[in-house]
């Protein structure tokens, strides 16, 4: 496979009315990232600012070496000119446009002959497995049909970049797994002879997505995004491994908890220890405590017995997870806010035995050799 084009290299301020996006990226050229983060965490704003579609209000982009975006020197390259591609929630097809069309709008704003674009149209379509649907306009489309003539249009024009915005939220369940096999191939991420259409080279881009599968099975790399800040960058399965954020704990339905770190396992701001065991870079300094629900045992009567880590919790809520039911803690009158969320999976019968309900006081034990001790940033 040849080498992917595309390194991306910006430095962004934007302010909104609830949030400043304050990022700073560097890209290899034919990585993917996935940027996760909760809803107003900035993730559209970012990729509308990448594509140009959005001013900042300070900041520089730069694209393969290209000047896209300089605040300093008010350089604006237009968005039809960036060879940004970007493909939202929805298809946003020109309704007027046959789906042969759509494609071919893009090689003909860059000066491509009407022949030579229909050719090329012809070619992305094939790509994405669409080309019996090249005569149609886009009402005669089902949500997964136009949303492959969307990525047909948004590689036709040969992006340097692709930015998707949640692809694949608004399909149907049944249609989303085709579609994300699709996104593997075109982006080059299926492994080792593995096309990556035409040119078989990796491509570089930014995945905006809330949903985990998304970013194990398409990124290279995670981006956790809050409050317009880059709060996690790293490998993907290392990120979802062990999140060091909140909401990265919480994507990968993981427990959280954050403190320093000591001898032995980490130290919350009230003081309680969570013992567990220390990674490498702790050292006394920020640190998280993370453990999954599955490691979690749940009691009436607090647990004597082996050491391990005790905290009463008032049961909130039971959620169904498959074949057991995730019990959701709050804070018990008095106790510390970091209890505020944690979990614990047991099965069907176990709640039986409990007795529980929401609004009933528990105790959560999970074991030292459970808990990985990981350092953060504050």
């Amino acid at each position: 496979m040849s080498e992917g084009r595309g390194r991306l290299v910006a430095e962004l301020t934007l302010r909104r009315p609830s949030f400043t996006l304050d990022v700073a990226l560097e890209i290899p050229a034919g990585q993917v990232v996935a940027v996760l983060g909760p809803n107003g965490a900035g993730k559209s704003t970012l990729l509308d600012t990448l594509a140009g579609l959005l001013r900042p209000d300070a900041g520089r982009i730069e694209l393969d070496g290209r000047l896209l975006t300089d605040t300093r020197t008010r350089v604006h390259v237009p968005a039809h000119r960036r060879r940004v591609g970007l493909l939202a929630q929805q298809a946003l097809l020109f309704p007027h446009l046959t789906v042969r069309d759509n494609v071919a709008f893009g090689p003909r704003c860059a000066g491509a002959s009407r022949a030579e674009a229909a050719r090329l149209a012809g070619d992305w379509l094939a790509d994405v497995d669409a080309a019996d649907l090249a005569a149609r306009r886009p009402t005669q489309l089902s949500g997964g049909q136009a949303q492959r003539v969307a990525l047909a249009r948004a590689l036709a024009g040969e992006p340097e970049l692709l930015l998707l915005d949640e692809p694949l939220s608004a399909l149907d369940v049944d249609v989303a797994p085709a579609m994300r096999a699709l996104l593997r191939r075109v982006l080059g991420g299926g492994g080792p002879g593995v096309g990556a259409g035409h040119g078989e080279a990796p491509r570089t881009a930014l995945l905006v997505t809330h949903h985990l599968l998304d970013a194990v099975v398409l990124a290279d790399r995670v981006l956790v995004l809050v409050e317009g800040r880059v709060v996690e960058d790293g490998p993907a399965r290392e990120v979802l491994a062990r999140p060091r954020s909140p909401f990265g704990a919480r994507i990968a339905g993981l427990n959280l908890v954050s403190g320093t770190a000591c001898e032995g396992g980490l130290r919350t701001d009230d003081g309680t220890l969570v013992s567990g065991r220390p990674g490498h870079g702790t050292n006394g300094g920020p640190a998280v405590a993370v453990f999954p629900p599955s490691a979690v045992s749940v009691f009436r009567d607090r647990p004597d017995g082996s050491p391990r880590n005790v905290f009463p919790v008032l049961l909130v809520a039971l959620e169904p997870h498959a074949e057991v039911v995730r019990m959701r803690a709050g804070v018990p009158a008095g106790g510390p806010d970091w209890l505020d969320g944690l979990a614990a999976d047991v099965t069907p019968a176990a709640v039986a035995d409990l007795g529980a309900e929401p609004g009933v006081p528990l105790w959560f034990a999970v074991k030292a050799n459970e808990v990985g001790i990981h350092p953060a940033t504050r």
